[in-house]
Parts: C-alpha cells; sequence; structure tokens
C-alpha cells in the first residue's frame, strides 16, 4: 500500500515569550551561519523539552522533538496525548500553516483541513462563498464545487443561514459546516483536530460517521486528534501517543490507548486537596481496560502524617464529560479502616464487582476523609476503558446506547 504521509525526523522549535532571537546581531548571526556558510543553525543545539508543568530552562522550546512515522493510504490515525503534547502543531506542520524547523514532511495528495473553529473561512463573506473560497484553495473548479454544494449543505444543516456572513454564525455552526467542507470536497488527506468537541452531540455522531465512510468507502486518509478515547476507539485503525512533543507510542489503537490510560494512574500529576493528615502515596488498578461485566480491582497505599481513629475512602465515577455515573466507598460496604498511628502505611483493595458501565472511557477521583473533614482528595488520577463482551457486543456501541449504565432484562 502506498504511503500518503511521512515524517522524516520533524521538529519544531519556539522561542518563549518573544518573537526571533531577541537581537539584531543574533539574527544576523543565524541568517550568516545558515544561509551563506551553510551550516547548521546554532540555536537549534539548546532549547529544553516542551513539558508545560515545569519552569523552562532554555528560551527555547521543543514544540515537536524528532517526529518521525509514516502513514499509509486509507488508513485512519487516532494523535492522543495530554494537553500541550503537541499534537496541534504537528497536524499545523501537516497543513503547512507553520513549517518545521528540521526534518522533512511528505505528504501524497491535497489535505482538507479543520484544526481551529472558522479556519479557512472569510468573516465577512458568506457561508455559500465560503465554500467556494475553501475549494478553490483545494484547487477544485467552480463545476466540481458546485456538484456538492448541496450536500456540503444539508449535511452541516446551515442552509437557513447559507447565505449569511459567517461572522453571524455561532462557533457550533462555523465548525459544522467547516466540517462538511472538508469532507465533501474530497481532499485526499483529511485531517481533523478536537474542534468537533464544539458540536453538538448529534453532530459529532454524524462527523464520525462521515469520517468513517471517508476512509473505509473512500480510501481516504484521516488523522484525527481528539481527546475522547471512545471516539478515538470508533474511528481509528492505528494511534500515535505524544508526549512533552516526542512520539511515545506508535500501534494499534487500542494498545496504544490502554498505553495512554495506565500511564495515567499517578498521584503526583493531578491537583489535590486536603488538610494532609493521611496522604495517599500510590495507586494501582488491576487493568486500564475492563470488559463489561468485569471486576475492576484498585489498590490504594496510604500514610498517615499524624494519629487518626477513622479513615474513609471513595471513588466518584465520572464518564467522559464530567458527569458523575457512580459512588463507591467502604462505608456503605460495613468496611472500617482501623486506627492509624502517625507514620502508619496501610494499603486498602477495592474490587468493584460486574462492571455494567457502558463501552467508553471513564475517569474517577480518590477521596479519604471521615464524615467531618477531608485528608486527601485527587481529582482524575484514575482513567480506564470499559470493552463490550459477547453478550452485549450487538445491542451496546459508545455512540448508540441510550444510557451510561448497562442493564440486563429478560422478555417473554
Amino acid at each position: 500500500m502506498a504511503t500518503a504521509i511521512e515524517f522524516n525526523h520533524v521538529s519544531k522549535q519556539y522561542r518563549l515569550g518573544l518573537v526571533s532571537t531577541r537581537t539584531l546581531s543574533h539574527d544576523l548571526n543565524r541568517w550568516w551561519v545558515v544561509n551563506v556558510l551553510g551550516k547548521e543553525d546554532p540555536y537549534l543545539k539548546i532549547g529544553s523539552v516542551n513539558d508545560r508543568s515545569k519552569k523552562a530552562d532554555s528560551e527555547y522550546v521543543w514544540a515537536l522533538k524528532d517526529i518521525d512515522f509514516k502513514v499509509e493510504q486509507g488508513d485512519v490515525i487516532g494523535i492522543i496525548g495530554r494537553n500541550g503534547a503537541g499534537k496541534s502543531t504537528l497536524l499545523k506542520l501537516l497543513s503547512k500553516v507553520t513549517g518545521p524547523t528540521t526534518g522533512t514532511i511528505k505528504a501524497k495528495g491535497r489535505i482538507g483541513s479543520l484544526l481551529e473553529v472558522g479556519t479557512g473561512f472569510h468573516p465577512e463573506m458568506t457561508g455559500r462563498e465560503n465554500i467556494y473560497l475553501n475549494g478553490a484553495i483545494l484547487g477544485m473548479t467552480k463545476a466540481e464545487i458546485s456538484r456538492k454544494l448541496d450536500e456540503i449543505i444539508d449535511f452541516s444543516g446551515c442552509e437557513r443561514y447559507i447565505d449569511t456572513p459567517v461572522k453571524r454564525y455561532s462557533s457550533g455552526m462555523t465548525v459544522r459546516l467547516g466540517f462538511a467542507v472538508a469532507a465533501f470536497l474530497e481532499p485526499e488527506i483529511l485531517v481533523v483536530d478536537e474542534v468537533l468537541a464544539v458540536g453538538d452531540a448529534e453532530f459529532q455522531k454524524k462527523a464520525i460517521g462521515k469520517m468513517q465512510d471517508v476512509s473505509q468507502g473512500e480510501g481516504r486518509t484521516v488523522l484525527f486528534v481528539s481527546h475522547n478515547m471512545a471516539s478515538i476507539q470508533q474511528l481509528c485503525r492505528h494511534g500515535i501517543l505524544l508526549k512533552n512533543g516526542m512520539v511515545e507510542k506508535v500501534g494499534d489503537v487500542g494498545d496504544v490507548v490502554d498505553y495512554y490510560l495506565g500511564g495515567m494512574k499517578t498521584v503526583n500529576d493531578f491537583n489535590r486537596s486536603g488538610n494532609g493528615c493521611v496522604r495517599i502515596r500510590d495507586l494501582r488498578m488491576s487493568s486500564a481496560t475492563v470488559t463489561l461485566g468485569d471486576d475492576l480491582e484498585i489498590e490504594v497505599d496510604l500514610e498517615a502524617v499524624k494519629d487518626i481513629e477513622m479513615v474513609d475512602i471513595s471513588f466518584d465515577i465520572k464518564d467522559e464529560v464530567g458527569a458523575q455515573i457512580a459512588h463507591v466507598t467502604n462505608y456503605d460496604d460495613k468496611y472500617s479502616i482501623p486506627y492509624m498511628r502517625k507514620g502508619e502505611k496501610k494499603t486498602v483493595n477495592c474490587r468493584i464487582k460486574n462492571i455494567n458501565l457502558a463501552p467508553g472511557c471513564y475517569t474517577s477521583h480518590i477521596w479519604i476523609g471521615n464524615p467531618y473533614t477531608t485528608y486527601d482528595n485527587i481529582l482524575s488520577c484514575i482513567r480506564f476503558r470499559v470493552t463490550q463482551n459477547e453478550l452485549f457486543i450487538k445491542r451496546i456501541t459508545p455512540y448508540d446506547s441510550y444510557s451510561k449504565v448497562v442493564l440486563q432484562s429478560e422478555w417473554k
């Protein structure tokens, strides 16, 4: 199969806070060394890793560092990672919004991009005029665009406002029209950032379905960035995990998502609150992926900072939009955690039986305290994925379920 996209040791460097190298002498030196002497840019030898949570030790930062991978024609790639990992920068380089500092990018065919709300739209022009403008940018003739016009307008659901200037559109309407333009004007490569999150649930479902049609039925290549692991797994065959501007893992989308979710089971990377009388030192899960109906086991290591007579612990399970689905606490199960002396350490094991959550991705935060105060509370420190089992594989999918809870029933 032919290669559609190829990243060859691509890096992108930015200067923090300022444009250029601050002084004219630095800019002249850079120009002289690179363009006249034909040597490597001296400023490429410096720069810190792109870790947004730590103080910079250099004036330069590598938004992307040594990105090297290939994408086959017709493949659907999900690009995941935390905020600031370099996902959007990678798509902007591919879309030629900006250029790489080092390395080369090869792409075969026209690229249709939806990177931000309003990308490629002129606010003073109507929706109809912007469709023709974007088609012309992609190299299509007016006749070709006209043949697709009705489909684009119908898919976007913006027919009533199609002759209204785009500046009067809501963000949701702009995303709808932008995606319709990008998908229907037949680019060989479709690049979609997490901007789809702006759309409503009905449109997101339509967009996912259209991207599946584009890749499977029409053989076009799709690169999709999202924080929604359920949509990534539903749409994509392969995944790329970025961390601090570098490729952490490439492979089957299920393996990459499991690796990503498993790597987020830490207690130091998240905001925490509480008086600190008892601290959560570590936690472990039996697996980052649970089959619907199976058990999930969580172990939590506790350490008392002072003498404590009562310790309660609870887990709040939430879906990807933050809605609380379930609450588990030792108090409800009539289990008491014994008296803890200062410096004493204990490991608490909780087995959540028969996970009957609809397939998708979930988070949980851990709370420990007593009825009157909080000792330690860590938000979203556990992430796990629920997958389908044979019993429900035909009736439940992440986007077709009517509920986040799966109930078994018997009919006569």
